[in-house]
C-alpha cells in the first residue's frame, strides 16, 4: 500500500495520469526504489524514510504536466542528491524579483528540456514554465529560445540516461513521436 506524503491528492480528470505513474512505476521503482506520487499543491521530492522505505516523486494536483516536470529534475540529480528533500536545493518561490527570475530560469534550462522531449513523447504539446506569476515579468520568448537550445544540445550529444529510458518508454506507451531536430523544427518553429 502507498503512503502518500503530500497534502491530499487532487485529481485533474486527465485519465492518463494513472498509466504514467505506473509506466514510471515499471521503469524506475526496482532499480532506482522510486515511485511517481499524486500530490497535492507543492509538488517535491522525498528520499526513502523508515516509514516511507521508498523515495518520492511527488508532483502537484495530479496535472500529467507537473509530472513529468519533476520526473525530469528526477532525472537530472545525481545519486547523493536523490538522498536529499528536493534534491538538498533551496527553492525561492513565486514574487521573484529579476535577478532572482533569471537565476531560477538558468537552474530550470535542463529540466525543462527534458521536460520538452518526454512532452513530445508522450503526445502532448509543451510549453516552458516560467513559475513567477507575482513577480517580475519574465522573458517568456528568451526563455523558451533557451529551453529549446539545450533540448537540442540533447538531441546531438544524448539524453541523461534515466531521461532516455523515460522518453522511450513515454514514446511506447502514448505513441508518441520520434523526437527529431526536424520534428521539432516543423511543430515548434523558433520566434
Amino acid at each position: 500500500m502507498l503512503e502518500l506524503r503530500a497534502e491530499t491528492a487532487i485529481d485533474d480528470g486527465d485519465a492518463e495520469v494513472g498509466p504514467l505513474m505506473a509506466l514510471f512505476d515499471a521503469t524506475f521503482s526496482r532499480d532506482f526504489n522510486t515511485r511517481l506520487i499524486r500530490g497535492g499543491h507543492e509538488p517535491v521530492y522525498l528520499p526513502a524514510t523508515a516509514q516511507t522505505p521508498y523515495h518520492q516523486v511527488v508532483f502537484a494536483h495530479g496535472y500529467f504536466s507537473s509530472a513529468l516536470h519533476e520526473i525530469a529534475h528526477w532525472c537530472i540529480a545525481g545519486e547523493q542528491r536523490r538522498l536529499l528533500e528536493d534534491y538538498g536545493y533551496w527553492y525561492c518561490p513565486d514574487g521573484r524579483d529579476a535577478t532572482q527570475q533569471r537565476e531560477f530560469e538558468q537552474v530550470e534550462v535542463k529540466p525543462q528540456a527534458i521536460e520538452w522531449a518526454m512532452t513530445i513523447a508522450a503526445n502532448r504539446r509543451f510549453q516552458v514554465s516560467t513559475d513567477n506569476l507575482n513577480g517580475a515579468e519574465p522573458d517568456r520568448a528568451g526563455f523558451t529560445r533557451r529551453v529549446r537550445a539545450q533540448l537540442l544540445s540533447y538531441l546531438q550529444s544524448g539524453f541523461p540516461e534515466r531521461a532516455s529510458l523515460f522518453i522511450d518508454a513515454l514514446r511506447d506507451r502514448f505513441n508518441g513521436p520520434e523526437l527529431t531536430t526536424d520534428f521539432l523544427a516543423k511543430d515548434y518553429p523558433h520566434d
